[in-house]
């Protein structure tokens, strides 16, 4: 197989290594940043490089934020006896695109999944517990429709329903098994209105 010069081989690398990037978009990219003159190339490492030393964790919710406390949970305007639990930071995006859900998040950080060594004790799950208050009415489980987002949704049920929370689950316009980050607006609308309670 024909190699590149080292410097465009390494880069090559590095773009592979990122989620859903082939070998075919690797080699793009890395000649994208071939062919950037030097300030965009330099402005493209800092961007990379402030990304990874000011993007810090809500210490509420556990969203990315460039602050202690991320613009949503700090939000006056959004209504905070709803929360929304989801697996991951993109699910907040796909759902915030969709406009229709004014109340906070909560990121689990991942689904239980006991094949994979990932038990409720690797997940925000304490942290969410603890943000139930009087203030909270209603836990919206946002958790992709798997076997592992299933198993998530109702051992979190289990747990918050004694605290007198109503806990529901989105009603899915979406196949078993796919990611919720890839919905469209619509879907996620739908699911939200359509929400089952657990």
């Amino acid at each position: 197989m024909f190699n590149f010069i080292e410097p465009v081989e390494k880069l090559i690398e590095q773009f592979r290594r990122l989620p859903g990037v082939g070998y075919k978009s690797a080699v793009r990219m890395a000649f994208a940043v071939v062919d950037m003159d030097k300030e965009k190339a330099e402005s493209f490492a800092t961007a990379i490089l402030d990304a990874k030393e000011k993007i810090t964790v809500c210490s509420i919710c556990k969203n990315i934020s460039d602050s202690d406390i991320c613009p949503i949970c700090a939000s006056e305007s959004r209504n905070k006896s709803v929360i929304c639990v989801v697996e991951d930071v993109k699910d907040i995006l796909a759902i915030e695109k969709a406009q229709e859900f004014r109340g906070v998040y909560h990121v689990l950080g991942g689904l239980i999944s006991p094949t994979d060594g990932v038990g409720p004790e690797k997940l925000n799950i304490k942290e969410l517990l603890a943000r139930i208050n009087e203030e909270v009415k209603e836990i919206i489980v946002a958790t992709t429709p798997s076997v592992e987002g299933e198993a998530t949704a109702l051992y979190l049920s289990r747990l918050i329903k004694p605290l007198g929370v109503s806990v529901s689950r989105l009603a899915y316009g979406i196949p078993a098994g796919a990611e919720l980050e890839y919905a469209d607006e619509m879907t996620i609308t739908r699911a939200l209105e359509g929400r089952l309670t657990l």
